[in-house]
């Protein structure tokens, strides 16, 4: 039964789900509009300052069939976002369908280290030095946001800034732990560097999930 279900989730037709849950969309260009999440399990980039670490690993969550998964979140919001862990660890051909199929728009939220599957209406290139995005998911990017924990972001913001399309909107973003250290610096670099957007946690700032 074990092997059936790693064939199914490796199809897509089950997924890894950690959660899901009905909030605010607290970062980047959709900050402040209503969205479902659904979060899901697995990720093996490995930043130390990832504040969803219990995410990394796919096997302590539940494979669920993503008729369910598409089913629920048709009851809450028109806005769907894909997240994880990293979400391209898995196909999302099959999940992005179901919820397409229900009218519903597909953001998701990846750092383009795997594969780009699935049907999105926006999606939001979050790039880690650890394991960097792969070439097309540069160009299909609506959204690069670049999470600054020390200086050097800066220089790597640029490099990956190089590499999407000429239309992608540019955010930085500081990590939670640094982020008053951070935040002067990324003010004074936008006001130098206009094509950049600050971003900020906004949900943590409204304690929401």
């Amino acid at each position: 039964m074990q092997g059936e279900i790693q064939t199914l989730v490796d199809k897509g037709q089950l997924l890894p789900l950690m959660e899901e849950f009905y909030t605010i969309q607290g970062e980047g260009y959709h900050k402040g509009t209503a969205a479902y999440f659904i979060r899901v399990g697995g990720c093996d980039v490995g930043c130390h300052w990832c504040d969803v670490k219990e995410s990394w690993n796919p096997n302590v969550h539940p494979p669920t069939e993503i008729e369910s998964i598409a089913e629920n979140a048709a009851r809450y919001s028109k806005t769907i976002v894909v997240t994880g862990g990293e979400p391209l660890t898995w196909d999302m051909g099959p999940l992005t369908q179901l919820l397409k199929e229900k009218g519903l728009d597909t953001h998701i939220e990846t750092s383009g280290a795997y594969p780009l599957t699935g049907t999105w209406d926006w999606i939001c290139l979050s790039p880690k030095k650890l394991k960097l995005p792969t070439p097309e998911v540069y160009q299909a990017a609506d959204e690069l946001k670049v999470i600054v924990y020390n200086k050097d972001d800066f220089r790597f913001a640029e490099e990956q800034a190089a590499k999407v399309s000429s239309e992608c909107k540019l955010y930085l973003q500081p990590e939670w732990s640094k982020r008053d250290k951070m935040v002067p610096q990324i003010v004074d670099y936008v006001m130098e560097n206009p094509k950049w957007v600050v971003s900020l946690q906004t949900h943590k700032y409204l304690n929401i999930p």
